[in-house]
């Protein structure tokens, strides 16, 4: 298992999106920041309060994790993170 921790900040709904890979199995979680741990990007934000889990599972479902994840932020953000999972797992783009 494999999972990161994207501190994004403003340009995501609650600030940070968490990503774990389980062979073909991705969860991406939207969390809240919590202030109280601090807002600077090295503060410990493993107990932030979680608002979404969405669970993909498939090798072909680029798309369905690429909408997923812009819904949450930018389509930068949503780029980089599908970067980061497509060197942990085989995601192959569909064609609509």
């Amino acid at each position: 298992m494999a999972s990161k921790t994207f501190k994004i900040g403003e340009y995501a709904q609650g600030g940070i999106i968490t990503v774990m890979v389980m062979g073909s199995k991705i969860t991406v979680i939207g969390k809240e920041w919590d202030f109280s741990k601090g807002s600077k990007r090295s503060s410990d934000q493993s107990n932030a309060k979680e608002f979404t889990r969405t669970e993909i599972s498939g090798n072909d479902s680029y798309n369905e994790l690429y909408d997923c994840i812009s819904s949450l932020s930018t389509h930068y953000w949503a780029k980089e993170i599908i970067k980061w999972v497509s060197s942990k797992t085989k995601l192959k783009q569909s064609i609509w």
